[in-house]
């Protein structure tokens, strides 16, 4: 069915349900108890939120009333359902079409009793959908810790019933400039792919600067589609294709040097298609994070291997970042908590994974191994290594903690972020720094190591210390281990988007290095989401 055909249908279905409803006014309404209120309480009985709420609103209805209100309430549902694909959500999920078809057939109290719950079922899920996303995220993979602001789903009736109904659906999608850049963007690509995508691909492994001939061409098409190169006839990779690979290198987290190496090619050959799939997911994850871009707040893209500190939605700092290996047990989570105090000259206890896992049994093998590390008893007490008999334990039964004592070759560094959480992640510097200079930077145990923790630090103090930086270099050069609070906690998000926004310039794009992104694709397609060409 055509669009506009379906448009005309839902009118003519409410309409009849309008009719009837006008029809059945001067009667059953007027009795205490109504086939009407009989339909309703049945069919919400199974529901504790859809049943509470009409035995709060006495039974009443909010869609398929004679009132002008249920008459706004229904053409927003039907508008709200018709837009739903804008936002990547997939329209039958809310089948318009069987609203539609039990509305035309309404023909008694009881008939508009069913379809009136059966119109607030649909609108519970295409809300919850829209607000805060189709999935559930703990379900797709365990190193996703979201937890999601769900609204209650009562609030949403009651919300509706008080609201301007078209405003109140505008209102349910994120509201920041990312969630509205991506959908822009969506609309873009879907656009290229209904004409066919970005052309063929480049069909060798590598190009440099000077090679000429018909891969080359291919690049020079294919960046030319993509708009990083100007139209021209040219068939050598010269200074222009060189800089034109540069941009793309910069918008897709690639060392910009300017040659079509192997991942380069790689990225350039993906389908506009891989690209959408990118922008779905993102936006099915801006639906799960409530970020208050106004505050200040700090974000650590996973995938982007970076740490920036926000203020007013700008960026104030931003530096590189080393993130936990794609190795399994040491993938850096994704969660939101608030951070609270820096630790400046830390010390570092091993975490008990990670003991577990890798230093017991090095212990276990040789008991004077890792010699940089106290062990210490369960009171903080150093115990000397003679009277610990490691091969005696297990990793079930280990009593000792291992703990490495502040110094500028401790595995924090000189300095760490706390934001306290159950998963032990949280902010440091490092003795490593030759990590940061590689382009693929996923070499911890899941805590996020940063490039220039000293400005991170800075950055942080500057709201509470007129002089922030010689206020910290004092604590450092004294080698205290010394906690600094935060008056004001900061919100810490670590996020993972292989596909983001920037408020200038091309939406940015980064690799799948844990295959969390593929994971939320394959679960949305099976709730019904496609990629949808724009034709025309």
């Amino acid at each position: 069915m055509l669009r506009w055909q379906w448009r005309i249908g839902v009118h003519l279905a409410i309409g009849l349900a309008i009719l009837f409803a006008s029809l059945v006014t001067t009667g059953a309404a007027r009795a205490e108890v109504t086939a009407f209120k009989q339909a309703v309480a049945e069919a919400a009985a199974r529901d504790d939120a859809l049943a509470g709420f009409y035995r709060g609103n006495d039974y009443r209805p909010i869609w398929t009333g004679a009132s002008a209100r249920d008459t706004e309430r229904r053409k927003a549902l039907f508008a709200a359902i018709d837009a739903a694909e804008l936002h990547g959500l997939p329209r039958g999920r809310y089948d318009p079409q069987g609203l539609m078809t039990q509305l035309a057939n309404v023909r008694s109290p009881r008939d508009r009793g069913l379809v009136e719950v059966e119109m607030s079922r649909r609108f519970l899920r295409l809300a919850r959908d829209l607000e805060t996303g189709m999935l559930v995220p703990a379900r797709i993979d365990e190193g996703i810790k979201r937890e999601v602001p769900l609204r209650e789903r009562a609030a949403y009736l009651s919300g509706i019933m008080q609201a301007n109904p078209a405003e109140f659906f505008r209102d349910l999608p994120p509201s920041s400039h990312e969630y509205a850049r991506l959908m822009k963007e969506k609309l873009r690509l879907e656009s290229i792919a209904a004409r066919g995508g970005w052309g063929r691909t480049v069909a060798v492994k590598s190009l440099e600067p000077g090679q000429s001939g018909a891969e080359v061409v291919d690049l020079r098409d294919r960046l030319t589609a993509m708009g990083y190169l100007r139209r021209s006839m040219s068939q050598s990779y010269d200074a222009e294709m060189q800089q034109a690979v540069q941009r793309f290198q910069n918008d897709h987290g690639l060392t910009p040097d300017g040659v079509a190496g192997p991942g380069t090619i790689t990225e350039i050959n993906r389908g506009v298609e891989d690209r959408l799939k990118s922008i779905l997911v993102a936006m099915e994850r801006e639906r799960w994070v409530n970020i208050d871009h106004r505050n200040r707040h700090i974000l650590v893209n996973i995938t982007d291997f970076t740490a920036r500190i926000f203020d007013n939605g700008s960026v104030t700092f931003e530096t590189r970042a080393v993130i936990g290996s794609s190795k399994s047990g040491k993938q850096t989570p994704e969660f939101s908590d608030e951070m609270t105090y820096l630790e400046i000259n830390p010390d570092w206890t091993v975490p008990r994974g990670i003991l577990r896992r890798d230093y017991l049994p090095r212990l276990k093998n040789n008991p004077n191994a890792l010699r940089h590390l106290q062990v210490v008893d369960s009171r903080g007490r150093v115990v000397p290594r003679g009277q610990v008999n490691f091969a005696r334990y297990t990793a079930g039964n280990f009593p000792f903690n291992l703990r490495q004592p502040p110094s500028r070759n401790n595995a924090l560094g000189t300095v760490k972020f706390m934001f306290p959480n159950p998963y032990a992640i949280y902010l440091h510097d490092t003795p490593e720094k030759h990590l940061f200079a590689r382009e693929t930077r996923a070499y911890s145990s899941g805590c996020i190591r940063l490039n220039d923790p000293y400005d991170f630090a800075y950055e942080l103090l500057s709201r509470q210390e007129a002089d922030p930086e010689p206020f910290f270099q004092k604590i450092l050069k004294s080698g205290r281990q010394t906690r600094v609070s935060l008056e004001t906690p900061v919100p810490v998000h670590l996020i993972y988007r292989t596909a983001f926004t920037k408020a200038k310039g091309n939406t940015q794009y980064r690799r799948d290095i844990y295959g969390r992104d593929a994971a939320i694709w394959s679960a949305l397609a099976k709730a019904g989401v496609t990629l949808r060409p724009v034709q025309g």
